[in-house]
């Protein structure tokens, strides 16, 4: 007896689920995502507080966008993924639905229950797709992965909580990652 068919799902299915469901589409497989924690949510708001003030202040023309919103990285491919934070500078990528093309710059807040997830099968979607950069913050081991487009591919570097981390996309910008977490209160 044939073992049965893994169901390929497409955008269509994607954009069909019900509003309060949160899943991303890779590879024609549907991906559900728990509610985030608290300390996810904190470094979430004040990652986007800090990349939204920088832009305004520059008067720059790029977006910040955080989760849910949903970013389509290819358009010849059904790759639909909901990133923490998303940055775009190339407004022609923005649509009704949210981003079709790379974003220049994508912040992931590792989910204890699924690390893979980002340090692997998003990693190779975003460096296939031609992000420009790519951070992996892990609240857990309280350290940043910043990858960076190098010609072709990713190179990357490994940064503490206690680090001042540039930001390739802005030429003037560094997050102190130790006065962004001093105010996140201690879990009890």
């Amino acid at each position: 007896m044939p073992l049965p068919k893994e169901q390929i799902y497409t955008e269509d299915d994607y954009w069909n689920l019900p509003e309060d469901i949160r899943a991303e589409l890779i590879d024609g497989k549907i991906y559900y995502m728990s509610a985030p924690n608290r300390i996810h949510q904190e470094l979430i708001g004040g990652m986007y507080a800090l990349i939204y003030n920088h832009i305004h202040s520059k008067k720059g023309s790029c977006r910040v966008y955080s989760a849910p919103f949903a970013v389509k990285l290819r358009k010849d491919r059904e790759n639909t993924v909901e990133p923490d934070i998303s940055v775009i500078c190339d407004h022609s990528k923005l649509t009704g639905k949210g981003c079709t093309g790379a974003p220049d710059w994508i912040v992931e807040i590792i989910s204890p229950s699924n690390p893979g997830h980002d340090y692997v099968r998003k990693l190779n979607l975003y460096d296939d797709a031609g992000v420009r950069e790519y951070w992996i913050i892990d609240p857990t081991e309280e350290s940043v992965m910043v990858y960076t487009r190098k010609q072709e591919h990713f190179a990357y570097s490994v940064y503490t909580f206690q680090d001042k981390i540039p930001v390739s996309v802005f030429d003037d910008f560094t997050i102190d990652f130790a006065e962004l977490i001093a105010d996140i209160p201690v879990e009890e």
